[in-house]
């Protein structure tokens, strides 16, 4: 008898021969050839005369049976009810555990370095779906999971993966924050004050944004993750602010995203505008909100004192550099309070009249600019006003530059 058989003899007598074509295939596949388990033991069958068709398998159950076409309808309807459009996926599965622990045995006992079950079973299914729908398996980052439940009768489960459109937004008008900001007298239950909107503000960066996108994609909810921010009067002019907009569900994923910028640009004008949209992986999210040492925002900053200033004073402000800022007394209730140091990177100024001028700053990442002027109470130092030796305030401030990440 050929050597190559040896193994399937021993594993036919454990068994009792009571063992189906794919768990014996499956266990055989590193030692017979074969493009599958079924011809890897119609093999074996073949060369020991043996018939294992319609045998009661001790290892799995007949497990394999249940991968019929009744799943398969079983996925049809399941992805009709969603209305769902895939190009990815990936396979899940859940199997009973004294099968994988048989499975798993029957490999220790023989020293077998094979798939397991579950990987088989997930790995058909995989092969079942690409042919039905012409899709492909995606094992990093898939439109969709499909997670099966093979434990009694089979149950068909689909997850939703997000869909993450990046790009760059200006905000035009003052007054808008840039993500939904919830009542503060009811916590966004809604309430007399908020007209029961449960809304600070009527509108905000995302929603004037992500209530287009819900709406095409009929997604459940909109997640927006901005590179920074800026406060709710400040503009964001220049090339905009990076962000990610999160989209979760999606039933719909196929976008004509040039021509839906276009759309919301117009709906929008003089308020808002987004540019350059274009999907991006999950891991963007986290990347565009990661400072490093090359990062930097450029500010444009009109500066009013309570008196005249020493005009000869104001070339002090170009030597500006460290900064050393204690938390603003306006973010305290949400923010750590700790001395933060930052760097002013370069300033310049243009003289408006005897209390008045304007400040173009560059600057690190997370410099607060209203309190660099104002010195909020000694907690910023140096600041513009103890240089210049009077009191000032920022009156009006906006952001002309954000770098790229």
């Amino acid at each position: 008898m050929d050597k190559m058989y040896e193994l399937a003899k021993k594993i036919l007598e454990e068994t009792d021969g009571k063992i189906c074509k794919s768990c014996l295939g499956r266990k055989l596949s590193k030692t017979i050839e074969g493009t599958n388990n079924i011809e890897r033991a119609d093999k074996v069958c073949k060369e020991l005369d043996i018939d294992l068709e319609g045998v009661e398998c001790v290892v799995c159950d007949n497990l394999f049976d249940k991968l019929d076409d009744d799943l398969y309808k079983k996925l049809d309807d399941k992805i009709n009810q969603l209305g769902i459009e895939f190009d990815t996926f990936l396979v899940g599965s859940k199997i009973d555990k004294d099968i994988q622990k048989r499975d798993e045995e029957l490999s220790e006992k023989f020293n077998l370095s094979v798939e397991t079950i579950k990987k088989e079973v997930n790995r058909l299914i995989g092969l079942g779906i690409w042919e039905r729908y012409d899709k492909e398996a995606e094992f990093e980052s898939q439109d969709i999971v499909f997670n099966i439940d093979l434990v009694s009768e089979p149950k068909v489960r689909i997850q939703i993966n997000p869909l993450y459109i990046e790009g760059k937004y200006n905000k035009l008008k003052r007054g808008i924050p840039q993500t939904k900001w919830p009542c503060t007298k009811c916590k966004g239950r809604g309430c007399e004050e908020c007209n029961y909107t449960g809304k600070q503000y009527p509108e905000s960066v995302e929603e004037l944004i992500s209530e287009h996108f819900l709406k095409l994609t009929k997604g459940k909810e909109a997640k927006f993750h901005g590179a920074g921010r800026e406060d709710i009067d400040v503009l964001m002019l220049g090339s905009g602010r990076p962000f990610v907009l999160e989209i979760k569900e999606p039933k719909i994923r196929n976008l004509d995203l040039a021509k839906l910028e276009e759309e919301i640009n117009k709906i929008n004008e003089g308020k808002t505008s987004y540019h350059n949209l274009h999907l991006c992986e999950r891991r963007r999210k986290a990347e565009i909100k990661q400072s490093s040492p090359d990062t930097y925002k450029v500010y444009q900053a009109s500066v009013k004192c309570d008196e005249s200033f020493d005009k000869d004073k104001l070339g002090e402000l170009t030597k500006l550099n460290e900064i050393h800022q204690q938390t603003p007394l306006r973010v305290l209730r949400r923010r750590a309070d700790k001395v933060r140091i930052k760097h002013v990177l370069d300033l310049s100024y243009e003289i408006v009249d005897d209390t008045h001028f304007t400040m173009i700053i560059k600057t690190e990442g997370g410099l607060y600019i209203k309190e660099l002027i104002s010195g909020d109470e000694g907690r910023s130092h140096p600041n513009v006003g103890e240089i210049l030796g009077v009191n000032a305030v920022c009156e009006q401030l906006d952001v002309i530059e954000v770098s790229e990440k």
